[in-house]
């Protein structure tokens, strides 16, 4: 019983920890579509964020040396990952917002785009490095360890679950938190609804659309790109590798779905995802691990279904998702 219950905290700490940065990546994308557009580049903006998030934090401590902050090297990672994300959804927004262009065609050229920046940046830093970019191990402990006290941590049982998870955990939380309530209880959140529903019925009550759109895109694009450098600086251990970001972008495209567009349930919905994603490493059956790896695509499928076949209202995509705005045709 013991051994079952040990094996099991180890499963949970691990989907908590591998469920982070797809936490990042659902929530930018949830407040992209209460806008009512539909950016399918997160793959791409989080591969930017993972590359300039590495960047920002290497080069400062190569510049600091041994007087390099722990704290300053994460708020550095975070803004310059941040930055990249929001300027790659810029360019969606202008293409999509002011230009009208498709939004599903800008999407997908957006994570192609995305994915190749993010790699190039990466695979300079590692020729011009001499083949090896990683940080420090005495900046590393502020990315991959707790920030809360040791004795807080060896609790039996619930200590290392919930006191010993990495700072960017207790970030998305409060995140999640701040954008729950921000699009439920706030007037700025309920323009923000009304103009991914219906456009022109906000554009009509006074409500800038072009602004929410605007505004909801970038800082979602920009709160994306982090869920790539919280992979990379966690998961990656802040080693830079061009290809472990792959998928994670589109998986948190598929729990957007999953989760029904509400913030709080990427808390609970991206540690699940995270669980199925490592999965063939904690269960043994006799099955391919690409079953095991498909598991999140086909939780996402059933909950389509479901979804579709009880026809509530609050669990539908906004009204308007996907659709340029033409105010001329109001």
């Amino acid at each position: 019983m013991m051994a079952f219950i040990t094996s099991f905290i180890a499963l949970l700490f691990s989907a908590i920890v591998n469920g982070a940065p797809l936490m990042f990546g659902t929530m930018g994308e949830i407040l992209t579509e209460k806008s009512g557009n539909l950016n399918l580049g997160v793959e791409g903006m989080m591969y930017m964020g993972g590359a300039f998030g590495l960047a920002g934090a290497f080069y400062y401590e190569k510049a600091a040396g041994e007087g390099a902050i722990g704290v300053v090297a994460v708020l550095i990672a975070i803004l310059c990952a941040l930055i990249a994300g929001a300027f790659a959804a810029l360019i969606y927004s202008f293409i999509t917002i002011s230009l009208r262009a498709n939004q599903n065609v800008t999407g997908l050229a957006l994570s192609i785009f995305g994915t190749g920046v993010g790699q190039f940046v990466g695979e300079y830093m590692r020729t011009t490095e001499g083949g090896y970019v990683a940080l420090g191990n005495n900046l590393k402990e502020y990315f991959v360890n707790s920030p809360f006290p040791k004795v807080l941590q060896d609790i039996p049982y619930i200590g290392k679950i919930i006191f010993g998870q990495n700072i960017f955990v207790y970030i998305g939380i409060v995140v999640a938190v701040i954008m729950g309530v921000f699009i439920k209880k706030t007037r700025f959140g309920l323009n923000l609804r009304a103009v991914g529903e219906s456009p022109a019925t906000a554009d009509a009550a006074g409500i800038n659309v072009t602004r929410y759109k605007y505004l909801a895109t970038i800082i979602g694009g920009g709160i994306s790109a982090i869920g790539g450098m919280v992979y990379i600086m966690t998961i990656a251990n802040g080693v830079w590798n061009h290809e472990g970001l792959a998928g994670e972008g589109w998986l948190a495209v598929a729990l957007v779905i999953f989760c029904l567009w509400r913030p709080m349930n990427a808390l609970w919905g991206s540690m699940l995802f995270g669980g199925l994603t490592i999965l063939y490493l904690r269960v043994h059956l006799p099955i391919p691990d690409e079953i095991y790896k498909i598991l999140p695509y086909i939780v996402t499928v059933l909950v389509l279904i479901l979804i579709s076949l009880r026809k509530k209202k609050e669990n539908q995509p906004p009204e308007s998702l996907g659709n340029a705005y033409f105010r001329e045709d109001r």
